[in-house]
């Protein structure tokens, strides 16, 4: 199915990959209806700083994933639906828990309950490599076990079975793509690559951090942004839960050494109590099979990591965007 000729709502569009999504599929000539959150600032997020290029060429509709009726709204008139929205930071997750199953688990009713009802083409449903947990094989292929070791990552898995038992029950069609850990532009610092960027770039040579030695697959946004689309598009991914990643681990550690080469910048890096996750919540290693996605679909990454670091690194310590960023608080 192409989406040539769709008209495609992405919800979490205002977010960090739903942003670079919806840019992608404005520039490649696709209509599109950016869901955000609604609140009184009339925030759309990184939408708000969107390329010129792309300014004023997407619709947008405020909302809340958490209301049914609002999400059926939204996706009145559109063919796919490429739904991102969901909370995400782990760390949250541990003491808001109750905000994570209402917007992962529910949101993603919504989402999979409208389409049905309207009749939708696709939906491409957002999981995540931590509904793996610590990988018991690598590199981790679909068939691996899930284990939610985060309330997080335990709404995940609940949100990918909702949206799954739509298509075996309705024959609603759900595609599921599960990405490995995204980086690039515009991410939140309460990941680790920006972490470690802003704080070098604001001069810090004892760079903090939490656990060191956990591995994972790292992909630069726009790698995944393909990725979605590809899975979209494929006629063969309905009914499929997909990894995307670029089939290779480094540790915490060994990529932080990575940004500063490139940043040539001399640090130390401290582990910090108050970064560290709870020791059975930790998940050590993660590292993706992206088989499926390949022989399905034709896609593969095409950035290394050290491309992706060198061009995200240019972003971050561009000084408008490194005032956005709060470089001596930890963000939960």
């Amino acid at each position: 199915m192409k989406l040539a000729d769709k008209k495609v709502l992405v919800t979490g569009a205002d977010g960090f990959i739903g942003s670079h999504l919806t840019e992608t599929l404005v520039r490649n000539g696709h209509g599109v209806r950016a869901f955000v959150f609604y609140n009184s600032f009339n925030s759309w997020g990184w939408l708000d700083r969107c390329a010129p290029d792309v300014a004023g060429r997407f619709e947008v509709f405020a909302g809340d994933i958490r209301d049914p009726h609002g999400v059926r709204k939204a996706m009145e008139g559109c063919e796919v639906v490429m739904h991102l929205a969901a909370l995400i930071a782990i760390p949250y997750s541990y003491h808001s828990p109750d905000t994570y199953v209402d917007t992962n688990i529910k949101g993603t009713l919504n989402v999979v309950q409208a389409a049905r009802e309207l009749a939708v083409e696709k939906v491409v449903h957002t999981s995540t490599s931590e509904v793996y947990g610590t990988a018991r094989f690598v590199p981790i292929t679909e068939e691996h076990p899930l284990q939610g070791q985060s309330p997080y990552a335990a709404t995940k898995i609940g949100a990918d079975h909702i949206a799954m038992s739509f298509h075996h029950a309705f024959d609603t069609p759900v595609a599921i793509i599960r990405p490995f850990n995204t980086y690039g532009p515009r991410q939140s610092a309460r990941a680790v690559i920006p972490t470690v960027i802003t704080q070098i770039a604001s001069g810090r040579k004892n760079i903090r951090l939490g656990a060191l030695h956990p591995t994972r697959d790292f992909n630069y946004v726009v790698d995944m942004v393909r990725g979605f689309i590809a899975v979209a598009e494929s006629e063969d991914t309905v009914g499929q839960v997909i990894n995307c990643g670029s089939n290779s681990e480094i540790s915490i550690a060994e990529a932080t050494k990575l940004i500063a080469e490139i940043m040539d910048a001399d640090i130390n890096i401290e582990s910090e109590e108050i970064r560290l996750r709870p020791e059975k919540s930790e998940v050590e290693r993660l590292w993706c099979d992206n088989t499926k996605i390949q022989s399905i679909t034709g896609f593969k990454p095409m950035t290394t990591l050290r491309q992706g670091l060198e061009t995200t690194i240019e972003w971050f310590v561009d000084p408008v965007n490194l005032k956005r960023y709060k470089m001596d608080m930890y963000n939960v």
